[in-house]
């Protein structure tokens, strides 16, 4: 009976390679062909990694709890992230800072300390976002999101600057110079958005910044400093300008994008958004960024966009959507080496911005649900971190080739489709049920590969693969998930290959498969050399 069961399976395997990879002879599409032709001797360099460099979360509270840490280390595994960066490290549910009754600062890391330890024994790194006001060295009350990030200046700018030293210092004693020096220190979050981020001016961000970086380079000038962290690409030039009239250290540029074309902020997901049509959209904004870093005075600091995704909102369907994995790689693709991390927004839906989200999928900005579910944004990142360390030339601009040190060759693929229709928005749209519609073949031949057997792996992410929204519709989208029903929908949705054969190249070193897409596919092809 076992043996029954495997060859079932085997045949099921096949027959999904031959309804999803066809024949070279197959009838012509009636859609323009898309042809990707690699050789594995024909490398363009090493394959740059920016997209895993770092990945944000919500607050730093949230990484106190264990689920929290259990998908961060799934995360880790299978996406391989090397920095995190979240708000709230200064707040008052971190227990930071206090005075006593005569106005003397104490100072407390204990909660801090869990944080970083568990965030270093899984082998990534904090991107260090300092944030936001403790309301005991707070100028006034205004605050932001249900946990009640204070958005003032400090009223004491020297005890300011003593608690970014004293921090620092704390860093360096507990986890080493040299570890320290490997971080990114980024001077608060979005302080553009006025009265949302930073209830101050400019004028005032850049004293805080001034502030900042004295305390930082204090404890040790090696390390990293930057800002401005704004939205919308913003104040870039006035920051180089000001660093470099006042003499200020500044060592990388931060700031952040969103693929809709209107508003910056929707603190809880109450306003309708509209994907931009906008083909540049967050990547015309890394580009611009990169072009003005070069036309500055420090042309050759780091550009790091520590926030990025598709929409700004945490409530916001196109993030829980099949869409967002083929959006996510196309971005990415057009930013090629203008920025040195882009940083999605964010691991986890464990997210309290608006306070705790009452359903399993609410358009949450995270690549897992609050259940761990992965999304098929996830895939995006998983997918990538399968790829080998050369990158192929190729002159397709939706797809990347690889190979690795062992022989074996990777190809990602994917199309990207705006299909959001007229006077929609995507809180109207991104809830349905969407089937995708054909988009035609693609041509892949990979040439100059080794005589022999390869396994031949198959990976996809689009409508019903890999896709638990649409899983979460077909099972009338219930407000509270079992335990069944969360199991179910991750089983179903893990990622595994759809298909694996073994496939024997001949002496001419040449694969040839033509594969029918749908619009916003996502396709991984692996080839293992036996």
């Amino acid at each position: 009976m076992k043996r029954i069961l495997v060859l079932l399976t085997i045949l099921l395997c096949l027959t999904n390679v031959k309804t999803l990879g066809q024949d070279s002879n197959s009838k012509k599409s009636t859609y323009k062909d898309r042809i990707i032709k690699v050789d594995y001797n024909k490398s363009a360099g090493q394959m740059n990694t920016m997209y895993k460099e770092c990945i944000g979360a919500g607050r730093a509270n949230e990484g106190l709890r264990a689920d929290w840490q259990q998908q961060l280390a799934l995360v880790k595994k299978e996406c391989d992230f090397k920095y995190i960066r979240m708000h709230g490290l200064l707040t008052d549910d971190m227990a930071v800072y206090r005075e006593d009754n005569k106005g003397n600062p104490e100072y407390n890391y204990q909660y801090v300390d869990v944080l970083f330890d568990y965030i270093l024994s899984i082998d990534m790194k904090p991107f260090v976002e300092l944030g936001f006001m403790p309301s005991a060295l707070a100028s006034g009350k205004e605050t932001i999101f249900w946990w009640k990030g204070n958005v003032t200046p400090p009223k004491d700018y020297k005890k300011w600057e003593d608690l970014i030293r004293n921090l620092t210092q704390h860093f360096t004693e507990r986890y080493g110079v040299e570890e320290v020096k490997t971080w990114y220190f980024e001077v608060w979050n979005e302080p553009n958005l006025t009265p949302g981020f930073w209830t101050g001016t400019q004028a005032e961000y850049f004293k805080l910044y001034d502030y900042s970086t004295r305390a930082i380079k204090s404890v040790n000038a090696a390390y990293k400093v930057g800002g401005p962290g704004t939205a919308g690409a913003a104040w870039e030039s006035e920051m180089i300008d000001f660093c470099e009239k006042n003499k200020v250290p500044i060592d990388f540029i931060s700031t952040h994008s969103y693929g809709v074309g209107q508003g910056f902020l929707d603190e809880f997901g109450q306003s309708g958004t509209v994907l931009s049509k906008d083909n540049e959209a967050v990547s015309g904004d890394v580009l611009q960024s990169r072009k003005e870093i070069a036309a500055s005075t420090k042309p050759n600091l780091e550009l790091h966009y520590t926030e990025w995704s598709s929409s700004y909102t945490p409530a916001d369907p196109i993030h829980d959507s099949y869409h967002s994995a083929a959006y996510i790689l196309q971005k990415l693709k057009q930013v090629g080496n203008a920025a040195n991390s882009m940083s999605y927004w964010v691991f986890t839906d464990i997210f309290e911005e608006p306070g705790p989200r009452f359903t399993p999928f609410h358009g949450g900005f995270g690549l897992l649900n609050t259940q761990g579910i992965k999304k098929p944004a996830y895939f995006s990142y998983s997918f990538l971190n399968k790829l080998g360390e050369t990158e192929l030339q190729n002159t397709d601009t939706s797809s990347w080739a690889t190979k690795n040190a062992k022989g074996n060759v990777q190809v990602l693929f994917w199309d990207f489709t705006y299909t959001l229709p007229e006077a929609t928005n995507n809180q109207q749209y991104y809830v349905k049920d969407l089937p995708s519609k054909p988009k035609g073949t693609v041509k892949i031949e990979v040439a100059g590969l080794q005589k022999g057997n390869y396994i031949f792996e198959i990976y996809k992410v689009g409508y019903k693969e890999n896709d638990a929204f649409t899983d979460y519709f077909g099972m009338n989208k219930p407000s509270q998930l079992t335990k069944q029903q969360v199991n179910t929908l991750k089983e179903k949705n893990n990622g595994a290959p759809i298909a694996t054969e073994t496939v024997t190249i001949d002496a001419d070193g040449i694969f040839k498969k033509d594969f029918k897409m749908n619009e916003n596919d996502v396709l991984l092809l692996n080839f293992v050399k036996q």
